[in-house]
């Protein structure tokens, strides 16, 4: 384990690995220079990594202090976590170029050689690179990263994450992972039925639509937050979100005006808030953490996330807005989309605070 950035006048570009997409932020002097996101078919195999990073800025691809982080390890290429973790960090390995350290969340940077034996601490511990940077701008506080697949809810207790669980499994069990975002959710996961008409139908189990059909219905969803192309590989105008709802309900885009597509997408959409609410209020009933506790929202569904506070009568703060300071224009955009990324980055950019300090 290093605490230190091994080169500290050397860029660092913080990566977060993950199954869709493939997220990377550049850090220059402390400060976050560029952060961008870019679509991975990684369900195919590792060259689609070559061929995701291949299309990226130049800057991604420099000589630099690079920091690795991952969700990816879940993917179908890969036989189990374990591997996928021994995986990836070898990818990073041998195609960064300059230095290559693993985040391993309570383990620390990891040298990629070293990942295989620490794979239980490196798989899908992006969460814990986020709370970690969050810990160090505010004490006590209910991170909620609401992305395009899942959410994460991670306490923050005495300026460290406090999570109860740290693997899937156990967050999972704990409420700290929600498995519901606000791109690729499947609809048939916030319920079993919806009000149309003055009737309760049940709904078809089918992969018609997604919440960001819903989203996009509703005009909440973030420019460019939805990369991957559409369930019935057609386009993504809002008639075209909408004629996708209609479907999980039984009925044709005619059948409906855009009131009542609207309508049924407010549905889901308070289903979802609702699975949200359910996990943060188990979470913020904990003795440690204070009824004043804000929550600290990011992730391309962060709007999500700041009607959540609104809910819980809990101020939010914004994550861009906590790393203000150490974010430049040109980084700004992406920062809270990419937090992971920021995160890896940022944290490696400070060798004041060791990293096991956020075990």
């Amino acid at each position: 384990m290093t605490s230190d950035c091994v080169f500290p006048d050397r860029p660092v570009i913080g990566w977060d690995l993950g199954g869709v997409h493939v997220k990377a932020a550049l850090v220059r002097g402390g400060r976050v220079e560029a952060v961008i996101q870019a679509p991975c078919r990684l369900w195919r195999g590792l060259p689609a990594l070559d061929e995701t990073v291949s299309a990226l800025p130049e800057w991604a691809r420099s000589a630099a202090d690079h920091v690795v982080t991952m969700t990816g390890e879940l993917t179908d290429c890969f036989a189990d976590r374990q591997d996928g973790v021994t995986q990836l960090a070898g990818w990073a390995a041998r195609t960064l170029p300059g230095t290559v350290r693993i985040y391993g969340g309570r383990a620390g940077l990891l040298d990629p050689a070293a990942a295989p034996a620490h794979a239980a601490d490196i798989a899908s511990a992006n969460w814990h690179a986020t709370a970690a940077l969050v810990g160090r701008h505010v004490a006590n506080a209910l991170l909620v990263d609401i992305g395009s697949t899942t959410a994460d809810l991670i306490p923050i207790v005495a300026g460290a994450p406090a999570a109860t669980g740290y693997s899937d499994a156990e967050r999972l069990e704990t409420g700290e992972l929600v498995y519901t975002g606000v791109v690729r959710s499947h609809l048939v996961a916030l319920g079993d039925h919806a009000p149309f008409r003055g009737r309760r139908t049940r709904l078809m189990a089918e992969t018609f639509a997604t919440a960001a059909d819903i989203h996009r219905i509703l005009g909440d969803l973030p420019d460019g937050a939805d990369q991957q192309h559409s369930v019935d590989l057609k386009g993504k105008s809002i008639p075209e979100s909408e004629t996708r709802l209609a479907r999980i309900i039984g009925r044709d885009h005619g059948e409906g005006s855009p009131a009542e597509w609207r309508a049924l997408a407010a549905h889901f959409a308070e289903c979802q808030l609702r699975m949200l609410h359910d996990a943060a209020a188990l979470l913020l009933s904990r003795p440690d953490i204070a009824a004043d506790a804000p929550l600290v929202v990011c992730g391309a569904g962060r709007f999500l996330a700041t009607r959540l506070a609104a809910r819980l009568g809990r101020p939010a703060l914004a994550l861009t807005d906590l790393i203000a300071g150490d974010l430049a224009e040109a980084g700004a955009d992406w920062a809270s989309t990419c937090g992971p990324a920021v995160a890896v980055a940022l944290l490696a950019a400070d060798p004041s605070r060791a990293f096991g300090d956020f075990a």
